[in-house]
């Protein structure tokens, strides 16, 4: 069997994955908050962990490998969101949802095999905030309960951080009614126009943090193998995770391994609406940026270092697709590389694989190719349609004839004036002893080859 290796955040080393049960390799994954569209940045972890998850099945078999990602959809955020457009938050979260899954699965992610939602898991989510509360691990002050951070030794231990530099990393609400800065809200109180359920403790709702360790246990136990998301969760959230878990399941490990993914950029720089580089998935598909493009473009930094997102990979990353969907049109899929599966195995190498399959590509290896890259998600029938509208090949055997006949006669016009049609409709032409290659450029637009 395949060996995996992956780095792991809590012990900071490279580790052979070892499942605790290799019937039922266990993986969770911390989905979004529900309020608005993804942008870029959200799509990365996603099509990052659709890469292990699709490892997983293929080294452990796709009936034995369960992955969890949840929704948040009881939130401030979403609250806001009712307040400003005036619409219900059934109806805000419903849809939005909906545009995630679409977006998503443009991507070419599989769904998970499980995606919980926070609001239907309350009542484990108050279960468990009564057994931290019965074993000394939360407390409850003006109508909140706070998880006690004091109360568990390795406070800090995932993300490394000293409590001064917690308390001095923002996101770390202080108020009055803590005992220490560090405590976090486990339960808050509703106001009567807000979403609320009725506790121990009140009419209220729960905090952000005990959502993803009450929906983990209901459906992975309290010890599972993996836990990944961004390593902007880092802190507070996945260090307030493992605190709460292991304090209310005593003896467990919660996750065994922790993978992050590092963040992305545009063209160098933050994405941020302050500097007009911030877009959503939707944007770029409505662009007309297909989604395999912008799945291969996301797999060619390793997710462990910080990417960035440039228009010169977009066009690059689409000419390379077009060239290997061409090379493997209605070829079958062969054998998976062995090359690519350790480079997957190795801590999700995905540069690596990439490497591997441009070199499949060039010994013309198309099964192999289409085996290979279907493993990291890649030139899936289903994700084919965008390339199947800039097939040239009619139009690269007419110009071809043209030549010939131009060889023939000297007059060389009705070549020269298909060579320009096809570069105003953003093709490149390439002309050898061989043939002609006709190659679609990012700017591709079908439309203008009509009249051809």
């Amino acid at each position: 069997m395949t060996v995996i290796r992956l780095y792991d955040t809590a012990t900071r080393s490279k580790r052979i994955f070892e499942p605790l049960d290799a019937r039922n390799v266990r993986l969770y994954v911390c989905g979004p908050t529900v309020y608005d569209r993804a942008h870029l940045g959200n799509a990365r972890p996603v099509v990052v962990f659709d890469v292990l998850f699709r490892l997983l099945r293929h080294v452990y078999g796709p009936e034995h490998v369960t992955y969890v990602r949840n929704f948040t959809d009881v939130d401030d955020k979403i609250i806001r969101r009712a307040e400003e457009s005036g619409r219900p938050i059934d109806e805000i979260t419903a849809m939005t949802i909906g545009w995630y899954l679409d977006d998503m699965r443009a991507l070419g992610a599989l769904d998970p095999t499980e995606m919980p939602r926070a609001t239907r898991h309350i009542g484990e989510m108050i279960e468990m905030i009564s057994e931290l509360t019965a074993g000394g691990h939360a407390y409850e002050a003006e109508g909140h309960v706070l998880f006690a951070v004091e109360s568990f030794a390795e406070y800090g231990a995932l993300s490394g951080r000293s409590t001064k530099d917690m308390i001095a990393g923002a996101r770390v609400e202080v108020a009055p009614y803590k005992r220490n800065p560090m405590d976090f809200v486990l339960w808050k109180p509703s106001k009567p126009d807000e979403p609320g359920w009725d506790s121990p403790w009140g009419r209220g709702r729960p905090g952000w943090h005990i959502e993803c360790s009450a929906m983990s246990h209901a459906l992975l136990g309290a010890t599972f193998d993996i836990h990944g998301g961004g390593n902007d969760l880092m802190f507070p959230h996945h260090e307030n995770e493992v605190a709460q878990s292991k304090c209310a399941h005593p003896g467990s490990a919660f996750a065994r391994y922790w993978l992050h993914n590092e963040m992305l950029q545009v063209e160098g720089k933050k994405m941020s609406k302050s500097l007009g580089n911030f877009f959503t998935v939707h944007d770029l598909l409505e662009e007309g940026v297909p989604g395999e493009v912008i799945r291969f473009v996301l797999l060619g930094t390793h997710y462990r270092k910080p990417m960035d997102w440039t228009r010169r990979k977009r066009e690059e990353g689409e000419a390379v697709l077009r060239r290997w969907r061409a090379l493997a049109k209605g070829v079958a899929p062969g054998q998976v590389s062995q090359a690519v599966l350790e480079a997957l195995a190795d801590d999700l190498n995905t540069p690596g694989a990439i490497a591997e399959l441009h070199r499949l590509a060039s010994a013309g290896d198309a099964a192999g190719l289409k085996a290979s890259a279907e493993l990291l998600g890649l030139l899936t029938d289903e994700m084919g349609g965008w390339a199947e509208a800039g097939d040239l090949t009619a139009l690269a055997d007419r110009l071809a004839a043209l030549r010939a006949e131009a060889m023939k006669t000297k007059d060389f016009s009705a070549v020269d004036a298909m060579k320009s049609a096809l570069a105003a409709a953003g093709v490149e032409v390439r002309m050898s002893k061989e043939g002609v290659e006709l190659v679609p450029g990012a700017g591709f637009d079908p439309a203008k080859l009509e009249g051809l």
